[in-house]
């Protein structure tokens, strides 16, 4: 069964199989077995108070959220480098839910679904350029944004991410403007959710060099700060190898206070690795608070556990999903270096790459195949109308339209549905029920089965 191949690949080879609902023995990496565990650093942190490819190419494709095999592959084959493992048999947190869907409303090209604090509405990003503020006791729609016009559209471009900050009077878009460039955004947004177009504010611009692995999502930490992941630059196999290198801001994730400074238009928070110079005698730019990124599709914090989840596209073998945990007081993900393009999942890729040991591997990987082939994020269950799916990591492919659980701490994974279409994106609304988006169109509601 499925639950059984989404165990660290690096010990599939078994063949075991388990019934979803079964206690499975889940193989997770040493650096990720303890809940209170991170990448091992030599240094100690501070304390601190959102696929998509196609066919690998440098030419556009015409969806979001897909990775059949890129077409660009290293020369190199990959050796049996892995990061240790160790198995762990815990019990479940999570019981034996039963799930279905219903459809709630369709939209044009949905990517993200986007809670403002305070307001009961829905927000819909469509990759095709506009936001829908939709609320689902009236079935009102407001189109609250329109940068249609203004941006690459097709392929993995588009838009692509929303974020409203902690207050909700103030909006942060990630969009491929026409040039292909990644451009942040800030907006203004008025009591009835309106973004106002003549506030905007561009916070950054970051170059892409080719059309594809864009991310695109943005999101608040538990600190107030603005997370944005970037993805590789593209093509295929990191051919510039800039994931691995964190003085580019392409693979990394970026941490950032969008406050204006002295010469910026956001701040360099003080605690940034990079903020004040070399990182563990590596150069960094200020921004970049992890690396080693492929095209993160999604990314989503648990506050209750402050962990961070960042589920990453792979590129011909493996789909990841990564979970960090904080480490003292210092907000998940300081400092870690996710691998790409050292290591695809668990398996090395690049050789020329060197590994330093301190790569965190992801919780778990699965081949492409029967099961999909580009991860979709991503969001931790803690609703109400399925008790037995809480807490749970509820996770997606947009290739095998499977919908899966990762069970928080039992470290299992079951099967929840399959024969979805096109999931680009697995998110809580404003109720805390999950809800499915698939590039069609279609938002789902999970409920019980």
């Amino acid at each position: 069964m499925i639950a059984a191949v989404l165990v660290l690949a690096a010990c599939s080879e078994n063949g075991d199989s388990a019934d979803p609902g079964t206690g499975v023995e889940i193989v997770t990496t040493t650096t990720a077995a303890s809940p209170a565990s991170s990448a091992p650093r030599s240094t100690d942190p501070p304390s601190t108070a959102m696929p998509s490819t196609t066919s690998d190419t440098t030419t556009d494709s015409t969806t979001p959220a897909t990775t059949t095999s890129d077409t660009t592959t290293d020369s190199t084959t990959p050796d049996t480098t892995t990061p240790a493992t160790t198995s762990t048999t815990v019990p479940p947190r999570v019981g034996e839910p039963s799930v279905a869907v219903e459809l709630v409303a369709d939209f044009d090209r949905p990517v993200d679904l986007v809670v403002r604090p305070g307001d009961p509405a829905f927000h819909i990003v469509n990759q095709t350029g506009t936001v829908v503020r939709f609320d689902p006791e009236t079935g009102d729609r407001t189109v609250t944004l329109d940068v249609a016009g203004r941006i690459a559209g097709g392929g993995e471009q588009g838009l692509l991410g929303l974020e409203f900050s902690p207050t909700g009077d103030l909006a942060y878009v990630n969009l491929t403007a026409n040039g292909g460039d990644t451009v942040i955004s800030e907006f203004a947004v008025g009591d009835d959710g309106v973004l106002d177009p003549g506030s905007e504010r561009v916070l950054l611009t970051v170059d892409q060099p080719y059309s594809n692995h864009n991310a695109g999502d943005l999101a608040f930490g538990p600190d107030g700060l603005l997370y944005i992941p970037l993805g590789d630059g593209g093509s295929g196999g990191d051919p510039e190898r800039r994931a691995s290198d964190p003085s580019s801001l392409l693979g990394s994730l970026l941490r950032i206070d969008p406050t204006p400074g002295d010469d910026l238009p956001y701040t360099i928070p003080d605690d940034n690795p990079f903020a004040t110079g070399p990182f563990e005698g590596v150069d960094g730019r200020p921004e970049v608070f992890a690396w080693g990124l492929r095209n993160p599709w999604k990314i989503a914090f648990d506050p209750p556990e402050g962990r961070l989840w960042i589920p990453d596209v792979g590129q011909n073998r493996f789909e990841e999903v990564n979970r960090v945990d904080p480490l003292g007081d210092t907000v998940a993900g300081w400092g870690v270096d996710f691998g790409w393009s050292a290591f695809e999942g668990t398996e090395r890729f690049n050789d020329d790459v060197p590994v330093t040991g301190d790569e965190l591997p992801p919780v778990l990987t699965y081949e492409h195949g029967a099961d999909g082939c580009s991860v979709s994020g991503g969001e931790v269950y803690r609703g109400s109308a399925i008790r037995e799916l809480a807490p749970a990591f509820v996770f997606s492919d947009y290739c095998s339209g499977i919908l899966w659980a990762y069970d928080l701490d039992g470290a299992r994974v079951l099967t929840l549905l399959e024969g979805l279409d096109g999931v680009t994106a697995v998110r809580a609304g404003p109720d805390g029920e999950l809800y499915v988006l698939q590039a069609g169109g279609g938002l789902l509601r999970l409920v019980p089965g």
